[in-house]
């Protein structure tokens, strides 16, 4: 149940600060209006830093199904115990979508562009190719493993509270590199539960949830994952036997 609880609040949390700062740069008369996608990648790093800190003394933070089902292919924790960590991550994407939307309640009325109302809750490609945008989601989501796992790589001597600040400059860095063709979902949950909370919420002039695209930033992500921690398990194990 900690696990459950931590990793619900976190991702509460990551979505609250990370949903919120593209609800600040794209919705109509907001203060942040059209400040650009720079703050936005500033904006989801610190929001993971901030979810990390807050979770990663209970359940290690992952606030990401991706991370998990990373740390379950090297052996970290097994699928049992991966359950209530994926659970909580989706019950709080899907919450932290929710305060988004209330915290901004009379901007959605202002704001005609049903895309830009869209984007504030889930990711949308800027060229909608779904064989690359998929290749995209997975490069970035490997990166997003590599880096986890050698922040918290011994041999690098990081100061464990010094952990969670530098995973949030890593996914800084994914979203100002790889986040131009997708919008870097890199997290199955951060997608999925404001896409279920776009679907369900009354939001003034919206438009569909995008169903037909919402597979490739869950796909993208578990694959992506899959590659990035193997990748570091197999390549890197034989440099520190």
């Amino acid at each position: 149940m900690q696990n459950f609880a931590a990793e619900l609040i976190g991702t509460m949390i990551l979505v609250l600060l990370g949903d919120g700062v593209v609800a600040n740069v794209l919705l109509k008369k907001s203060k942040g209006e059209d400040s650009g996608w720079i703050v936005i990648a500033t904006g989801w790093g610190f929001a993971v830093a901030m979810a990390v800190y807050v979770a990663g003394w209970i359940s290690g933070g992952h606030i990401n199904p991706a991370v998990t089902i990373g740390f379950i292919a090297i052996g970290e924790i097994s699928p049992k115990e991966a359950l209530p960590y994926i659970s909580g991550q989706m019950v709080g994407a899907f919450l932290g979508a929710v305060l988004v939307w209330i915290a901004y309640m009379p901007h959605w009325k202002g704001t005609k562009n049903a895309d830009s109302k869209l984007m504030v809750f889930c990711t949308m490609p800027a060229i909608r190719k779904r064989r690359w945008n998929i290749l995209t989601e997975i490069i970035g989501t490997a990166m997003l493993l590599l880096g986890v796992l050698g922040i918290n790589n011994t041999h690098n001597s990081i100061s464990k509270g010094a952990g969670p600040y530098l995973v949030g400059i890593l996914v800084l860095s994914i979203g100002l590199s790889l986040g131009g063709p997708t919008g870097y979902a890199i997290n199955p949950a951060r997608d999925l539960g404001p896409r279920i909370a776009h679907f369900l919420l009354p939001i003034p002039g919206k438009r569909d949830s995008d169903w037909s695209y919402s597979w490739v930033p869950v796909l993208g992500p578990i694959i992506g994952c899959l590659v990035g921690a193997l990748l570091y398990k197999f390549v890197f194990s034989c440099f520190m036997k």
